[in-house]
């Protein structure tokens, strides 16, 4: 067992395999984030490309197409069902996907950049984790991620909280610096975990932009109080009844953002973070 058992059974149960049936949704939630995060990474013709956290592939088989054929890239993640579906979606040789945690993985010092979108939050001991990633990079190799600023920040996560927890149970409070996707939201603590792991020239920068949540309030409420963030988190295991009370309570606060044909959009806040070996 890893320090990281925990997490692992996490994607590899339900939730894995939830996100791997609603791929496209959770692709399209995070594309104007990683848009961002691949700019800051500049992924360039024959590199060799390490992709912490690839979930079902989507960054690893772009990151594939900016080195080319001359480059490669390695996504590497915990989940069966997402690596399943990424390995079934990559259809070029520069690209190949490992079962492992990032962690403990013996990474050869190969790396000219190293990638991440929402995927390093999650590790129980962060510097650690950093630690051990950075063994995977060359000499100079370059890191490139995006993670989570505050709940608060973040409208996609407030919005359907508040709509929905009136409803809720109570909920118990929850550690800052726990794994999840909002462990890196104090930028002091994230520079003081990636210097310790031994990274250099850390830049933190703050990037505000939309998730796009599709065309209609029940779908947008489906992916935000079932697949991502502390309302479904909130909501796993109450009754159906309550479950629906809640649902239906963000469907109506979602509908105040759905304008004519146009998709429903909520503000995101993340941090860009790059640094090097």
């Amino acid at each position: 067992m890893t320090t990281n058992q925990a997490q692992i059974d996490y994607w590899n149960g339900p939730t894995g395999e939830k996100w791997a049936r609603h791929q496209r949704e959770t692709d399209r939630n995070l594309a104007e984030a990683a848009d961002a995060a691949l700019r800051l990474a500049n992924a360039m013709p024959g590199e060799r490309v390490l992709d912490i956290g690839c979930g079902a592939g989507v960054t690893s088989l772009l990151l594939g197409d900016a080195v080319g054929p001359a480059g490669h890239v390695v996504g590497v993640d915990v989940s069966q069902p997402m690596l399943a579906l990424a390995r079934s979606r990559a259809n070029a040789t520069n690209v190949e996907f490992i079962e492992a945690d990032a962690t403990l993985y013996p990474f050869k010092p190969e790396f000219d950049l190293i990638f991440s979108r929402f995927g390093v939050m999650f590790f129980v001991d962060p510097a650690a984790a950093f630690a051990n990633i950075r063994m995977g990079a060359a000499k100079g190799g370059r890191l490139a991620f995006v993670c989570w600023r505050a709940v608060e920040e973040n409208e996609w996560v407030s919005l359907p909280y508040r709509a929905a927890k009136p409803l809720l149970p109570e909920q118990k409070p929850i550690h800052p610096h726990a794994p999840g996707p909002f462990a890196f939201a104090d930028p002091d603590r994230l520079r003081s975990i990636l210097t310790n792991a031994g990274f250099s020239g850390i830049g933190i920068e703050k990037y505000d932009g939309q998730m796009d949540l599709g065309s209609s309030p029940e779908s947008a409420s489906f992916q935000v109080t079932e697949l991502m963030g502390p309302t479904a988190r909130a909501l796993r295991g109450v009754d159906d009844a309550t479950r629906a009370k809640a649902q239906e309570a963000v469907i109506k606060a979602l509908a105040d953002f759905q304008t004519g044909t146009e998709n429903i959009r909520l503000g995101i806040a993340c941090w860009l973070v790059s640094a090097r070996s």
